[in-house]
């Protein structure tokens, strides 16, 4: 069985290994965690979003903690959603519950935005810091969670590419 990493060949000739096999595209396609992965995403970006210019509205108007303190709670709770679901996805298709290799390095910078969030709550419930230092560490989880979602959303559109069928190039 060939391991889904691409070898040291692969990579110095510029090739890639398809991030799916055929049985695990056949299982991606097949499972209802797909979809949870596919709705609970664009949800957890849009809480995003609101939470941000909640954040932001309250470093910059020193008005708006409550709001903006409720919005990272449900932000943490939405990540904690789609993290757990995203394992059971992996498990089904991969076999393995995290960090399967095509997978892994959106798996490992995760983990990092998983433990600042979780970071923010032990503040919060601890009551660690002022209010404006965990809104500080919120914003830093939030810039790791942004470059997270562009890592996945970059491996979505290297998925597509490699599912699309062959075209041929017509040269006159």
């Amino acid at each position: 069985m060939r391991s889904n990493d691409p070898s040291f060949a692969e990579l110095q000739s510029g090739g890639t290994a398809p991030l799916y096999t055929p049985e695990q595209r056949l299982r991606r396609d097949s499972s209802r965690w797909t979809l949870v992965q596919g709705i609970l995403a664009p949800v957890q970006f849009l809480i995003f979003l609101i939470s941000l210019a909640l954040v932001l509205n309250y470093l910059i108007t020193g008005t708006g903690a409550a709001a903006a303190t409720i919005s990272i709670v449900v932000k943490t709770c939405a990540l904690y959603a789609i993290m757990i679901t995203g394992s059971i996805w992996e498990k089904i298709v991969f076999g393995k519950w995290l960090f399967v290799p095509a997978f892994f390095w959106e798996d490992v910078f995760s983990m990092l935005v998983l433990s600042l969030h979780t970071a923010y709550l032990v503040m919060l419930i601890g009551d660690y810091g002022t209010v404006r230092e965990r809104m500080l560490l919120a914003l830093v989880a939030y810039a790791t969670y942004a470059i997270n979602a562009t890592q996945f959303l970059l491996k979505l559109r290297a998925a597509r590419l490699q599912s699309a069928p062959a075209r041929m190039v017509v040269t006159a």
